[in-house]
């Protein structure tokens, strides 16, 4: 498997995401992972009790800290990268030094399973999730408990700060996701339409929107100045187990039961990503604070570090590197999303557009070719009626370059043919726009090309997947009368 994603990643277009390096050290399920804001450390927990410390410099020594009697469940870098808290189902919360001593304190945090830890924006704070249906808030400095908050009714999942420390939002198994006034200590809102337990919270980079997950496979995203519900997801085929926002707030990474991570656009509100490098479910990923790598972590014990790369590049420059692809990428594969347009944070360019102009360049690069070959053979052509008629008459009185005169026009009527008269410098001239015609008409069938290709690859995908989708409905129609179950 290692072999095999390090080798699919060299074929992966620049733009792409691209697996950058895997960490192997855990001897269980990786948990949760995040980076330190300095750039030079990955942390990770497993469910085989450990912390690792993954230093990101070539060649550089991991770290793994032993301290926890069960699962860890959550792991954060402080602000300033000094400290890392990680919470266990041991009930306890401690706080590591991200060094060679690994020294740690302990908070007895819960009376049951702590699910998740994160550190407020100042790095003051401390909010725990626990099974014993509480979110509580420590002290930092003090390494005290401050408040509890427990309307949940059943167990807590995640809780997150703010990015300015006025709220916590937290999720769980009774199916909501709440939302916390840190200073009077009550519960503002409650959003409660999950199928499932809803299983990982957090806001955007702004605090203006929060999203969580669930069970049931979903991803919502709430806008917290209307407390409307304004994207919903449902690109997974499993539960999701953690998302994680992009520092721009333009993207969402989220990793499933199903084995995949997705990537969405939350601009143009659609799927653009599907990656494959974990055996089993996808059980954490997080974005480095300047969102150039992002970390997954999985069932089979393996922490990969992706290059993000799709935020890098313009529309024009993917669409262009899109439309030079002839085979499927190797596994680790990218099913890829083509993008329909232009995305809205990079405009496309005016330069060319395929519009009612097209019709225009077309006639009038015909009616160029036309003066051109009829000065070169001896025809004339009409100018002045708009249009370019051809006749089997040839001139009188006049040669290639001559200045005479059709018998018709002598007399004064209009005819559509009319000499054509100019020096080497008319004729420069003409090859030129002619040139310049032909270039932007190859640019536009260009364009028109790579836009049917792209159509054609998701018309073929998505007969595919009916295909598929139409194959398993048989098959379960066929095991039916053995399960006893309905159709899913």
């Amino acid at each position: 498997m290692e072999k095999q994603s390090l080798t699919g990643c060299e074929h992966i277009l620049q733009e792409d995401p691209s697996l950058e390096r895997h960490f192997k050290g855990h001897k269980d399920a990786v948990t949760c992972a995040d980076f330190n804001p300095n750039r030079k450390q990955l942390a990770s927990g497993s469910v085989d009790k450990s912390l690792m410390i993954w230093n990101l410099a070539p060649k550089a020594r991991a770290f793994r800290f032993v301290g926890h009697q069960d699962v860890i469940t959550g792991v954060q870098f402080s602000p300033f990268g000094n400290l890392v808290a990680t919470s266990s189902k041991d009930r306890t919360v401690r706080l590591w030094t991200p060094s060679m001593k690994g020294e740690s304190t302990v908070f007895k945090a819960h009376t049951a399973a702590v699910r998740s830890v994160a550190f407020s924006n100042d790095g003051q704070r401390l909010v725990t999730a626990s099974d014993d249906k509480s979110v509580k808030v420590w002290s930092v400095h003090r390494q005290c408990f401050v408040y509890s908050l427990n309307q949940h009714t059943n167990w807590v999942r995640c809780a997150r700060f703010s990015p300015d420390g006025r709220l916590i939002a937290s999720c769980g198994d009774d199916r909501s996701v709440r939302l916390w006034d840190t200073s009077t200590k009550h519960c503002i809102n409650c959003f409660s339409d999950y199928g499932g337990s809803a299983t990982f919270v957090d806001f955007n980079s702004s605090g203006t929107c929060i999203a969580s997950s669930g069970a049931d496979s979903t991803l919502k995203i709430w806008d917290l100045r209307t407390n409307k519900l304004i994207q919903h997801y449902q690109v997974h085929s499993a539960g999701i187990n953690s998302f994680s926002f992009h520092p721009s707030n333009n993207y969402v990474i989220s990793g499933s039961s199903d084995g995949t991570i997705k990537i969405l656009d939350l601009l143009e509100g659609r799927l653009i990503y599907t990656l494959h490098g974990h055996k089993g479910a996808v059980m954490t990923v997080a974005f480095s604070r300047a969102g150039d790598l992002f970390a997954s972590g999985g069932a089979d014990g393996q922490v990969l570090m992706w290059r993000t790369n799709f935020d890098t590049k313009s529309y024009q420059d993917v669409l262009q590197q899109h439309s030079r692809r002839s085979t499927p990428d190797p596994p680790p594969h990218l099913s890829d999303v083509h993008p329909r347009g232009p995305h809205v944070h990079h405009p496309q360019s005016t330069a060319i557009q395929v519009s009612s102009v097209f019709l225009k360049y077309t006639c009038k690069l015909f009616y160029t070719i036309t003066v051109i070959i009829c000065y070169v053979d001896g025809w004339t052509v009409d100018h002045s009626a708009g249009r370019a008629g051809l006749t089997a008459g040839r001139q009188t009185g006049a040669g290639v370059g001559g200045r005479g005169r059709t018998e018709d026009e002598a007399r004064g009527q209009t005819h559509p043919l009319e000499v054509f008269s100019g020096h080497p410098s008319s004729l420069d001239s003409i090859l030129r726009h002619i040139v310049q015609q032909l270039d932007i008409l190859t640019q536009t069938v260009s364009v028109l090309e790579e836009r049917l290709t792209l159509t054609e690859d998701k018309l073929k995908e998505c007969l595919l997947h009916q295909s598929q989708i139409l194959k398993d409905v048989q098959e379960e129609a066929v095991k039916k009368p053995h399960k006893g179950g309905a159709l899913r």
